[in-house]
Formats: structure tokens, sequence, C-alpha cells
């Protein structure tokens, strides 16, 4: 089963955590960064809308790594995937609002994956604490 996680630099534990499995998010995030490549799956197309007429910056969301270290690229990966957390908390919040507004189509492109709205709200929540202790956040997956 995909699953995200989420690590702070300095690393401490985070009293929020995924309240459920976090597949919905990996596979959001992936389709989100293969939108860039022509992929028509429907989490694409939602991330495309969410760009377009929310004009949400999905940067920060995009912003991940493989936890798989296979070959010395993979660690550099890994390095570059740290950001700051103040970004991905909006980016998450901004994305909620969208889901949270009604948008038939977005409501439509996101209807196979019932979790993803919550996942992102908990991710918000997460990015958040850590922003407020100055703590880089990296999201990181797992197949």
């Amino acid at each position: 089963m995909p699953t995200l996680y989420v690590e702070l630099d300095p690393p401490e534990p985070c009293p929020y955590a995924f309240a459920g499995d976090t597949a919905d998010l990996v596979y959001f995030l992936s389709f989100a960064f293969s939108a860039r490549y022509g992929s028509t799956h429907e989490l694409s197309q939602a991330s495309l809308l969410l760009r377009g007429e929310f004009k949400i910056d999905l940067g920060p969301l995009l912003t991940f790594a493989d936890r798989e270290v296979e070959e010395p690229i993979d660690e550099r990966e890994l390095e570059r995937a740290w950001q700051d957390a103040a970004p991905l908390t909006e980016c998450c919040r901004q994305v909620v609002a969208a889901f949270d507004s009604g948008h038939a189509g977005l409501r439509e492109l996101t209807a196979g994956f019932p979790a993803l709205r919550d996942r992102l709200e908990e991710l918000a929540r997460m990015a958040e604490w850590a922003a407020e202790r100055g703590a880089r956040v990296r999201l990181t997956y797992s197949l």
C-alpha cells in the first residue's frame, strides 16, 4: 500500500499524524506531478483545475521523493525534497478550501479518492506545527 511520510528537520516527534491510509494522497501527488508530462488521469486533471481555476501553486506538494535509496541520485533527490514548512501549510490549506468550495468538477474528478481531502488537511496541520518551530519538512513515499 502506498504510504506518505512526513519528516522534520530538526527531527522532532510531531503531535499530529495521519488519521488513516495515505494512499489517496500519494496518488494525488504522483498524478499531479505527472500532469506536466501529459497525464490524463482524473487526479492529474484535478491538479490542473487547482492550478488554473483556483490559482493554487502546487509546488510545495510536488516536492517529494521516494524513500528507497538504490543509487546515489536517489540520495540527492531525498536531500532536494527538504522544504520550508510554511508554504506547504498554505498550499494544503488552499487545496482543502478548493475541495470545500463544492466545485462540481473537482468533486467529480476526486470522487474515487475519498480520503484525499482529509489527508491534505492533516498534512497542513503537521506542516503548520513544523513551521511554528522553524523546522523544515520532507515528504517521502514508499510503494
